[in-house]
């Protein structure tokens, strides 16, 4: 029987648990392992080359990660750098030892970093909202001015915490009231705070965005994510809910193409229709009116499977051990 190593942090998780459930069913023997109990001891590496095996033991527990035959990453656990950087290795390590890493570190890296994700989506000319990063007061300022309606978000924030909104020189945080203080001062604090601004031009949308989910290269279902009322961010987290989507063709090879570009197996990619032109917001607009080109917000490389699975009844977690299956 195969040993399947899910990397998860709440076992009470709902994708945790369908991951379980799925490889028990297709026969794995699945192991819950929190990489914060993780322990790594080595020794020298002559005699172990020679016998060509590890140099290093990792353990969770009394699981040595060596003798899995794969791993799935949910949730490697948040945390101070060295800790985190720590999580990583493990994994990098694991993965030069010949464990299929699933999505790799790498990928969750790259994807976790919302600065380079909007990097490699440029690079590889699929369309992004305008972005600009900056380190200093001045220059957020100047970018600010010049976008009129604009974002910010921290490069490695989640479940839309911690982003603001400004325009008309007024500030907005997704999450918290505003500061009583003014718009250079609440800037240089989270420049402070962050040592750069990750900045990106609003865009104009009908309250909502799109999470489609890729395993594979495939798109395998999509949701709207409906802002909650009054609000701008659409995260199911932030009080929003959840819609069926059917995608257009431009949006589904969008999203594969995005999945693709940061390096994922498997991806939740959020995707903004946008409209074609500024719409007064009296004006109530229908899905069938939405004529904006669709542009890429995120890839999120270590993605919940429930939204898309109450929305349709689509298991992402049976897809993504299908794919374990089949490499192995």
């Amino acid at each position: 029987m195969k040993k399947l190593g899910i990397i998860i942090t709440d076992p009470e998780d709902w994708t945790a648990r369908a991951l379980t459930d799925a490889a028990e069913k297709k026969g794995f023997s699945p192991f819950d392992l929190d990489l914060r109990a993780a322990e790594v001891s080595m020794s020298s590496a002559t005699e172990k080359l020679a016998a060509k095996k590890s140099t290093a033991v990792f353990k969770v527990g009394d699981v040595k990660l060596c003798d899995l035959d794969a791993i799935i990453v949910r949730d490697a656990g948040a945390g101070t750098f060295e800790g985190v950087s720590f999580r990583f290795d493990i994994l990098r390590e694991l993965e030069a030892e010949g464990i299929p890493v699933v999505n790799s570190p790498e990928a969750i890296r790259d994807a976790a970093n919302k600065y380079h994700t909007s990097y490699l989506l440029a690079k590889a000319g699929l369309p992004v909202p305008e972005t600009i990063a900056v380190q200093n007061v001045k220059a957020a300022l100047r970018v600010i001015s010049r976008f009129e309606d604009a974002i910010i978000k921290p490069v490695f924030g989640y479940k839309g915490k911690d982003i603001a909104r400004v325009k008309g020189g007024e500030i907005q945080f997704s999450d918290r009231k505003v500061e009583s203080s003014s718009l250079e001062a609440i800037l240089s604090k989270l420049l402070e705070e962050r040592g750069m601004l990750y900045i990106q031009k609003f865009i104009e949308n009908p309250g909502r965005d799109i999470r489609a989910f890729i395993v594979g290269g495939k798109a395998i279902g999509a949701i709207y994510r409906n802002a909650a009322s009054g609000s701008w961010v659409n995260n199911l987290s932030q009080g929003g809910n959840a819609d069926r989507c059917v995608l257009t063709e431009e949006q589904k090879e969008l999203a594969e193409k995005a999945a693709l570009a940061v390096g994922t197996t498997f991806a939740g990619v959020d995707i903004i229709e946008g409209f074609a032109e500024k719409i007064d917001k009296e004006i109530k607009i229908k899905p069938n009116q939405i004529e904006g080109k669709p542009q890429i917000l995120e890839v999120n490389g270590t993605p919940s499977g429930k939204g898309i699975f109450d929305a349709w009844g689509i298991n992402p977690a049976e897809y993504i051990i299908n794919y374990i299956e089949n490499i192995l």
